[in-house]
């Protein structure tokens, strides 16, 4: 008798299940190549343990996607208004077909990923082009059709591609109420799969505590609730059901959303993190082939970490390959320190742009262009809100019950970095000279 049902033993969720039709998909080369893509691009280098593949996040998001399907469409935690406007969960075999698409488009929506993941994705793709269409391309491709085709019963392409994506990432598509339902529980702002699975698993490995929630609790109470009866009179607002929580889940809800902020101020944010990035990409737009990766799947299925770290190695040591100086910063740690990041002082200045790109110009005429480097990443604004369940029936938002949530500050990049060779004497140029650069920026902008 052939086994169907397989276990993955999982740091994180102890075991992952998946039958043999999911096996099709996992034995891919597209998911196969995410065994060697880090999660957290040259991360390791900073923290040694963060060495995790997108192939395990990706199967984490297909089980924590499982377990907020089977909760949320549980007969007892539904409303009759919600019944009625999504019909697909009281008929059975429907409800088994968007379960499977919901678990296939769990695993296959980070296969789109460049090696190292971010790390310049909008400088080494062609113009329009980002991971999520690579993501979408893939799912569509000859590769993966024959899967498909041959699942039981087959899936539309199409629906993996929108619950993989989700209604921002492919606004030329039409989705229904549930179809939006469903990609909100993978690649939700809020409650989304992929958002629980990649603080949970980077703080794991990088061996820091900023990521833990209690996610079983968090699960448990989520529910698919109308909007607040009175919405948001100055801000945008829906009609449409989304994921919230009954009052119960309220205080696991807060640990997520402050873990997602500890974890970009602490890991993601960290500048070391930022500057690897940057010496990585100024590494490839040398060493690829005009500057940039295909985007035939092909051609983009060829390319993993292992083979630029090979380039890597290899550049770091020959002066006559392309992009020797910025692989001897990556391998000999030889990499830029940050002379300016954002700070409090700054901020009360009321500065209209980052002031790194303020300084940016001037420090290079003074120390050159080649010893400079910024990174900004602008403060989102707006504070997440989602619908609460509380103990008398009655939806209301997030933010009429959590002070917490009210208070969290928004997460922002804002960084110098020069080549260490020079990095006393431009942190002496800066002191000198920034305050008198930021107060013209603001003259500047007053005429």
């Amino acid at each position: 008798m052939i086994k169907n049902i397989h276990e993955i033993r999982d740091p994180i969720h102890v075991f992952i299940k998946h039958d043999l039709q999911e096996r099709q998909v996992l034995d891919s080369k597209p998911f196969q190549r995410l065994r060697h893509i880090n999660q957290l691009a040259l991360t390791y280098l900073l923290y040694p343990g963060a060495t995790h593949k997108r192939f395990e996040h990706s199967l984490g998001v297909m089980e924590l996607a499982s377990r907020i399907f089977d909760v949320v469409t549980h007969p007892e935690h539904l409303s009759d208004n919600i019944r009625d406007l999504f019909p697909e969960i009281n008929d059975p075999d429907k409800c088994r077909y968007w379960r499977r698409v919901l678990r296939i488009s769990a695993l296959c929506h980070d296969i789109g990923h460049l090696p190292f993941s971010h790390a310049g994705e909008k400088e080494l793709l062609p113009k329009d082009w980002n991971h999520e269409r690579i993501t979408r391309e893939l799912i569509l491709s000859s590769h993966m059709k024959t899967i498909w085709d041959n699942l039981e019963p087959p899936l539309k392409p199409e629906h993996i591609v929108k619950l993989a994506l989700g209604k921002k990432k492919t606004p030329d598509l039409e989705f229904t109420d549930w179809e939006i339902m469903l990609a909100e529980i993978i690649v939700g702002d809020a409650f989304g799969a992929d958002r629980m699975d990649y603080l949970l698993r980077d703080s794991f490995h990088t061996g820091v505590a900023y990521g833990k929630f209690d996610h079983f609790r968090l699960i448990d109470t989520l529910r698919i609730l109308p909007p607040p009866a009175s919405g948001d009179e100055e801000g945008e607002t829906s009609n449409e059901p989304s994921l919230g929580v009954e009052g119960g889940g309220m205080h696991s809800a807060e640990a997520l959303l402050l873990a997602r902020y500890f974890m970009f101020s602490q890991v993601y944010f960290h500048p070391i993190r930022r500057i690897y990035d940057i010496h990585l990409k100024d590494f490839l737009l040398d060493w690829l082939e005009q500057g940039e990766f295909s985007t035939e799947p092909d051609e983009f299925l060829l390319f993993t970490d292992a083979e630029i770290t090979s380039a890597l190695r290899r550049a770091a040591s020959d002066t006559s390959q392309p992009g020797n100086k910025h692989a001897e910063r990556i391998i000999k740690r030889k990499h830029f320190k940050v002379v300016y990041e954002r700070n409090s002082d700054d901020i009360k200045k009321n500065v209209g742009v980052p002031v790194a790109s303020l300084l940016k110009e001037p420090i290079e005429k003074e120390f050159g262009k080649e010893n400079v480097r910024i990174d900004i990443y602008p403060a989102k604004g707006g504070i997440l809100d989602f619908p609460v369940q509380d103990r008398s029936g009655k939806i209301v938002s997030s933010l009429s019950v959590s002070q917490v949530l009210n208070m969290l500050p928004d997460v922002a990049v804002d960084y110098l970095f020069v080549n260490s060779d020079i990095k006393k004497d431009a942190k002496k140029w800066i002191d000198v000279n920034k305050d008198n650069i930021i107060n013209a920026s603001k003259e500047g902008e007053e005429q």
